[in-house]
């Protein structure tokens, strides 16, 4: 019975495992508070990013000529796939552009995967060091997808005064949809400010909304191992491991969507309206 007393609801197992480790030291009350930095995120968002950059490299160093073993000739595989996706979408030098977005569609990817994880696994081991709160999905927290986002956008501007140069990009602005008018350049100006808050904010909420719903589901999975009977044991594995494999689907998937859409606005930048 005293177990039983002390063991959280299920909302607040729910509520634990949706809080973050940040530098305030409790819930973030304010939807936007630059105070507060997700130190979870923070710090799996670049472990995971340097795990990339440490395959990439033994990737690179393997090359040999000849037959490549399956490791290279995977990762030569994509990168040459996201190659031919880039220069198909981006009629202009792609030089940067495409480790850009091979490096959004890996990076996103591998912080995705991080929902495969069983779901009480690192807050645990955690909990062992004095860390109580600890969210392990980068992509399941909207201050990193935005962040990325904020990038593409970033890279978007770039490239648009790059190729038209600053006074086209400018004319543009103004000129943009409805043509060069002096009564309607203001309107023209707020639909393009309004046109890249848009993507840069569906962007971050994309990716973002679909980890975290199923963040969310695998915590609702976990829920089902509560009872200690032989059919809720059952039916947790089944569930938990149909929707692992589902998942598989949706962390490729957002990983390639993001990446597909990054080229397509940096695409849109090198063309005129």
């Amino acid at each position: 019975m005293a177990a039983g007393a002390n063991a959280p609801t299920a909302s607040e197992y729910i509520v634990h495992h949706l809080a973050h480790l940040n530098t305030s030291g409790s819930a973030q009350k304010n939807i936007v508070d630059f105070s507060i930095i997700n130190i979870d995120t923070v710090f799996w968002s670049v472990a995971l990013g340097a795990l990339m950059c440490f395959f990439m490299y033994r990737a690179a160093r393997m090359v040999q000529v000849g037959a490549p073993g399956r490791f290279v000739g995977a990762v030569e595989s994509l990168v040459e796939f996201v190659h031919e996706q880039a220069r198909s979408i981006v009629h202009g030098d792609i030089r940067m552009i495409a480790p850009l977005a091979l490096t959004a569609f890996v990076w996103i990817v591998l912080m995705n995967a991080m929902d495969l994880l069983p779901v009480d696994l690192l807050p645990r081991l955690g909990e062992m060091v004095g860390i109580h709160y600890m969210r392990v999905v980068p992509t399941a927290d909207l201050n990193g997808t935005l962040s990325m986002s904020i990038v593409v956008l970033g890279a978007s501007i770039y490239y648009g005064i790059k190729v038209k140069h600053p006074g086209g990009f400018v004319k543009e602005l103004f000129s943009a949809p409805f043509g060069a008018n002096v009564f309607v350049a203001p309107f023209n100006f707020i639909l393009n400010l309004i046109e890249y808050a848009a993507k840069t904010v569906s962007l971050g909420m994309r990716l973002f909304g679909n980890m975290f719903a199923g963040e969310l589901v695998f915590m609702l999975i976990a829920l089902l191992g509560g009872a200690a009977t032989w059919w809720t044991f059952g039916l947790h594995f089944l569930t938990g491991l149909g929707w692992a494999i589902f998942h598989i689907l949706i962390i490729t998937l957002q990983g390639f969507i993001f990446m597909m859409l990054t080229l397509v606005y940096i695409g849109q930048a090198h063309e005129g309206h």
